[in-house]
């Protein structure tokens, strides 16, 4: 048996083809922890969004902002037939009517809560919804006047959270101040939100409204153009928009102390009328889901996802580290023994990890580089030890240095990442052919090269 061991072991050092099988081995057995990595990415990312939901939660989701409209009750007629009788029958329905015009300026005052090492952004939003409504004209929907009940027409804003809402409102009303009630108090509205009963006086013809309120929030804050013609302006000390739905702002600015934008949105812009019956099976939150726009709070580098892209290169990297030292056994005659290749591997993959558990306490580019520091020098101490010299060990660290470098730019460049990463590969494929140019292929381990 010594004796087997002893005979590959002799062909490992003088059969290159072999070594080459080998540390491919190497390099396919060192993803096997790089790949257990990648699952701890994910579960950490998943206690992060664990924490996030928990916290907004008890302060306030991603709120929904929708209206204010118009509800007006009325009473249609429905024929049946009950044995060969053609039957008549009375029936409540509802229509719903948006807003000539709707103007909506949002406050939103943000701030940072923790939940053990995570960070969650949430804010609290005051809201000023302004406008007019015409008198609803229900011949366009085919009812005859005479069977709506102007005097229970109620007036609706649809919140996706009601529970974040921090005090009473009163909507002023055709110069009159109603206080706004729980509930849609209407199958036809959203499903949560709140209201009141503002009727509609037979002499008006227009009628203008305000409504404040105030209300908690995390992550995100969205709207529906719920007007003929919708303004929403947001207003915020976040410094990291991401602005988002149907329609980008047509104004915006951004700066380390907040951001302000605005959106202005036609009625032609929408997918949807500006009023419909019961019978339309138009309903409110489907309608709204299909046409909101907001802006998310986000953390510009999220690292649970920069983690998990780097990790994507890790083969990549254990393969060209590998390379060095295979080029420096063919063009010095030295020997780097398998288990050496491993340990070497083995530093390259703990990178990940020192990256992960680093960005959770560190800001992402400290962590990075923290993490890229440690892992060259153990690589560059060690390759001291299996090179024999400092300047091999000082080249096998800047190659593994300039690999670092390299997956940080394109970590912070994702929509070049292709482009990137192609010209790199191009030119670190011409490094090794210009290095290997005048080897001779047929002598490399056969003894006749050295």
């Amino acid at each position: 048996m010594a004796e087997r061991i002893e005979r590959f072991s002799t062909t490992l050092q003088q059969s290159q083809t072999l070594r080459v099988v080998t540390v491919a081995v190497l390099v396919l057995v060192l993803l096997i922890p790089v790949g257990m990595i990648r699952g701890l990415v994910a579960e950490r990312e998943a206690r992060r969004t664990d924490a996030v939901q928990e916290v907004s939660a008890k302060w306030g989701e991603v709120q929904q902002v929708i209206g204010p409209y118009l509800v007006v009750p009325y009473v249609m007629n429905v024929e049946s037939r009950q044995d060969d009788r053609s039957v008549v029958q009375r029936r409540a329905a509802q229509a719903v009517f948006l807003a000539d015009s709707l103007t909506t300026t949002a406050k939103l005052r943000t701030e940072m809560r923790s939940r053990g090492i995570y960070r969650v952004p949430v804010y609290r939003m005051e809201i000023l919804a302004t406008g007019q409504f015409s008198r609803p004209d229900f011949t366009r929907l085919g009812i005859e006047p005479a069977a709506v009940d102007w005097n229970r027409v109620r007036l609706v804003l649809g919140i996706a959270d009601t529970r974040a809402i921090q005090e009473h409102s009163s909507v002023v009303w055709n110069g009159v101040e109603l206080r706004m009630m729980p509930g849609s108090g209407s199958r036809a509205a959203s499903p949560a939100g709140i209201h009141a009963v503002v009727g509609f006086p037979g002499d008006a013809s227009r009628i203008s409204f305000s409504l404040p309120l105030t209300l908690n929030g995390s992550q995100g804050a969205y709207f529906a153009p719920f007007g003929e013609s919708s303004v929403v302006e947001v207003e915020s000390n976040f410094p990291h928009p991401s602005f988002q739905g149907r329609w980008l702002p047509v104004e915006r600015s951004v700066s380390a102390s907040g951001f302000a934008a605005r959106w202005s949105i036609p009625f032609l812009g929408r997918s949807f009328p500006q009023a419909w019956s019961s019978d339309d099976e138009l309903k409110i939150g489907e309608v709204a889901a299909g046409s909101r726009f907001g802006v998310d709070l986000v953390d510009p580098v999220d690292h649970y996802r920069m983690a998990e892209r780097s990790a994507k290169y890790a083969g990549l990297f254990i393969l060209l580290t590998f390379a060095t030292l295979w080029l420096f056994e063919v063009r010095s005659g030295l020997r780097v023994h398998p288990v050496q290749f491993l340990l070497l591997g083995g530093a390259l993959s703990l990178f990940y990890l020192l990256l992960l558990s680093l960005s959770e306490h560190l800001p992402f580019l400290a962590a990075y580089a923290s993490a890229s520091v440690a892992v060259i020098g153990m690589v560059a101490a060690y390759g001291f030890t299996v090179l024999g010299t400092a300047s091999r060990a000082l080249a096998t660290g800047s190659v593994v240095a300039l690999l670092y470098g390299y997956l940080y730019v394109l970590l912070l460049n994702e929509d070049y990442a292709l482009l990137i990463g192609s010209i790199g590969l191009f030119l670190i494929l011409a490094v090794i052919m210009y290095a290997t140019r005048k080897v001779d292929w047929y002598s490399v381990g056969s003894g006749r090269d050295r």
